[in-house]
């Protein structure tokens, strides 16, 4: 006996690529730069003892911490599953299947598109400008029809730059009442002069995503925010799930948001600012490099002569980078996320031999 329990899948479903994240892509080495993780662990205890209640769906001492942080009042803030859930549930929250859109415009993140096929809403495409990365103001506007999400990264990943606030607010201006502007700032710290979080104040349009995985260097934990209105806080609170936070995740994100930790947060950052600021001077020096993009993140954009053999030679060597060449306009580029000091010499070492083979 058989079935053919694929077909019993919704049709967008069977259809569907999923994500591929670095670790389902893989790799066997010791210098990983390939995820955008913080190389620079951080190390806090739970005294948590007992599990046998459910946690708070949204803790309070959690959402006060991140509050306070970001300089908002308790009802702008939603705690989720890492920046992932937020896409996800706005898409779920404002998006009616097989009748509203969303616009994305890439070279992106590709969980934007992806949530949007997994929830069979229609995606238009608007790409950014080639090599300077900017948003097309004109075409998003001349695409609203039915779209009800804009999803913009500031700092974009993967290619690192900054869209200017100008343009965000023009972008903001030119949508409200029709449509809501996420911005998703996962990699703010590393540019925080250009956060638009004083901005909510002035478009009830506009929502932030926010991240403990990079900066704070507590990817393992899974735990984002979603800031926004409290309206749109609250509709997000109709749908998430129950107790989306564990209590040993509440507990963590708790004590990374107090004041030493911030402080220590912000030294890491400075650290792995002028990490990046050398690799990108080194890189630049190496032959088969054509171009290093400009980058505001905790990675940078590179484009190689030869990429293919580059990419596969440093894999071999248990280096792991991320190949970007599938992406609009990306052909021949990878990503390279910023490693400690000594990660960083070690990539250039090994590209220097591989430039003399």
């Amino acid at each position: 006996m058989t079935a053919n329990i694929n077909k019993l899948a919704r049709k967008n479903i069977q259809k569907l690529n999923p994500y591929q994240s670095a670790r389902r892509i893989g790799g066997q080495g010791d210098t990983w730069l390939n995820a955008n993780e913080s190389p620079i662990s951080v190390s806090f205890k739970a005294k948590i003892e007992c599990f046998n209640r459910y946690p708070e769906c949204q803790p309070n001492d959690l959402i006060s911490s991140y509050a306070n942080y970001v300089g908002l009042s308790n009802s702008q803030v939603l705690v989720t599953r890492g920046a992932d859930e937020g896409i996800e549930l706005l898409i779920k929250a404002f998006c009616t299947p097989g009748e509203d859109a969303i616009i994305y415009c890439p070279p992106t993140y590709d969980m934007y598109a992806i949530n949007a096929k997994i929830a069979d809403v229609a995606i238009k495409e608007i790409p950014t400008f080639k090599n300077t990365w900017k948003i097309d103001l004109f075409n998003i506007n001349l695409n609203l029809d039915k779209v009800k999400l804009i999803y913009i990264c500031n700092p974009n990943n993967p290619t690192g730059n900054i869209i200017s606030k100008r343009d965000l607010k023009s972008l903001l201006k030119a949508t409200l009442g029709r449509s809501l502007v996420v911005i998703d700032e996962a990699y703010i710290e590393f540019s925080s002069k250009n956060s638009m979080v004083n901005s909510l104040k002035e478009f009830p349009n506009l929502i932030i995503l926010r991240t403990l995985s990079k900066a704070f260097a507590l990817a393992g934990i899974r735990c984002g925010f979603t800031l926004a209105t409290e309206e749109v806080i609250n509709i997000l609170n109709k749908v998430i799930s129950p107790y989306p936070i564990s209590t040993i995740v509440t507990e963590i994100a708790v004590q990374s948001l107090e004041k030493k930790a911030i402080e220590n947060m912000r030294n890491r950052v400075l650290t792995l600012n002028m990490n990046r600021v050398w690799l990108v001077n080194e890189l630049k020096k190496i032959s088969y490099v054509k171009k290093v993009f400009d980058s505001h993140a905790n990675y940078i954009l590179v484009k190689f002569y030869m990429f293919e053999n580059i990419f596969q030679s440093l894999w071999e060597k248990g280096i792991i980078l991320r190949n970007q060449a599938h992406k609009n306009n990306l052909k021949n580029c990878l990503r390279i996320s910023i490693g400690s000091k000594t990660e960083c010499i070690h990539l250039i070492k090994e590209l220097k031999n591989l430039s003399k083979i």
